[in-house]
C-alpha cells in the first residue's frame, strides 16, 4: 500500500484538516514545496499537499468530507 493525496491547497487549509485526521488516529504527511526562504526575491507560493496511507482512506473519507462541507 502507498500513499494518496487527499488534499492540495493553501496551507492554513491543510492544517487545520491534518489535525482533524489526526484527531481520528490517522497519519497524515504534508508536503509543502514553497520555496520562498531558499530565494526570496520569487513569490511562487506553492499548494500544501496532504497525503494518507490507502489504507486509512475509509476511515478518513467522512472526517474529509465534513472539513470540504465546512469550507
Amino acid at each position: 500500500m502507498g500513499l494518496i493525496k487527499i488534499f492540495s491547497g493553501e496551507e492554513i487549509l491543510a492544517v487545520s484538516l491534518k489535525e482533524k485526521l489526526e484527531e481520528a488516529d490517522i497519519n497524515v504527511v504534508i508536503r509543502n514545496n514553497n520555496q520562498a526562504n531558499v530565494l526570496p526575491s520569487i513569490q511562487t507560493a506553492k499548494a500544501v499537499e496532504l497525503f494518507i496511507q490507502e489504507i486509512d482512506y475509509g476511515k478518513a473519507h467522512p472526517v474529509i468530507e465534513e472539513f470540504r462541507l465546512s469550507i
